[in-house]
């Protein structure tokens, strides 16, 4: 069986690249069903206050291995896309798009508990400050903006995952296998 390379190769992805692309899906959907779960959450329950922070906290971080991964897509090849012209187009337009809607996700994520002034501790080893002051109209406003973006990244997220089974169970193709670390046929 031949060894996964640490960089991408014109066939292939790199075993960095598959953890930072597995390790953002994890987090992704962690977030999303974190976010759900504490809006259900009372005052006096327990994790009232903590859901919140661990929300902030792992988005800030989500935020970091979003820029690692664009970065390490910068700087590396990107393995050719499999499928017809259309196809490789749609698919690179959808990985455009889910990194558009991550960033604008994770901006206002940022911009919502920053709104009063006050920085984002994240698990109490650094604070990331606030930037800017936001009127209360304004916060509710990217709150929602928040929310819909959370729901367009999930949306998009299931289309690409339905694109890459589609892939692996029809076509028999390598689309999913090489994000796996599978050897080629």
């Amino acid at each position: 069986m031949p060894r996964v390379s640490w960089r991408n190769t014109r066939d292939t992805y790199g075993w960095v690249a598959m953890i930072l692309h597995w390790l953002t899906a994890l987090m992704i959907f962690a977030m999303f069903g974190l976010g759900l779960w504490m809006r259900t959450l009372g005052y006096y329950d327990p994790w009232y206050h903590a859901a919140p922070a661990l929300h902030k906290s792992a988005g800030m971080l989500l935020l970091l291995l979003l820029l690692l991964r664009w970065l390490w897509r910068v700087v590396n090849v990107r393995p050719a896309l499999i499928g017809a012209p259309w196809e490789r187009q749609l698919a690179l337009s959808v990985h455009r798009l889910h990194y558009l809607l991550l960033f604008a996700l994770m901006i206002t994520g940022y911009l919502i508990p920053t709104a009063e002034g006050v920085g984002i501790e994240i698990f109490d080893w650094v604070t990331v400050p606030a930037l800017m002051v936001l009127s209360k109209p304004v916060t509710e406003a990217v709150g929602l903006l928040h929310r819909d973006l959370a729901w367009a990244v999930m949306a998009l997220a299931t289309l690409h995952a339905a694109a890459a089974l589609m892939h692996h169970f029809r076509r028999h193709d390598m689309t999913l296998r090489r994000m796996l670390g599978m050897p080629q046929d």
